[in-house]
């Protein structure tokens, strides 16, 4: 099965860290990969820039906004495009990311009459 794995924090979380504590979120996203690397693939990952850097297109005219959709305490900060046996294992490995994240997982799934070009 391939998932995503979203990750959510709170803005700034990052930036106020101490090198101790930035050491531990990188310590935590290599065991995330080594697990999946052990029982999936990795199909692609990136961090994300913050929420007031995207631009959104909005209703039938598809207006170009500057910002995100909605105000959010926690903003979706990057992803994990993996592929692994089942959703018990993507459990266990979003489980090994920071416990300050939110993590979201959802299967990809395909759209009949739908091919990516």
């Amino acid at each position: 099965m391939r998932y995503l794995v979203l990750i959510a924090y709170e803005p700034g979380i990052w930036a106020d860290a101490d090198a101790e504590l930035r050491q531990g979120y990188v310590d935590a996203h290599h065991a995330f990969e080594r697990f999946v690397d052990a029982h999936g693939e990795r199909v692609s990952s990136a961090a994300l820039g913050d929420a007031d850097t995207a631009t959104t297109l909005r209703g039938p005219e598809r207006t170009v906004t500057d910002g995100p959709f909605a105000e959010l305490t926690e903003q979706v900060g990057g992803y994990y495009d993996v592929r692994l046996p089942d959703l018990d294992h993507a459990v266990a490995a979003a489980r090994l990311l920071p416990a300050s994240y939110t993590i979201e997982i959802r299967p990809v799934v395909g759209v009949e009459g739908y091919e990516s070009a």
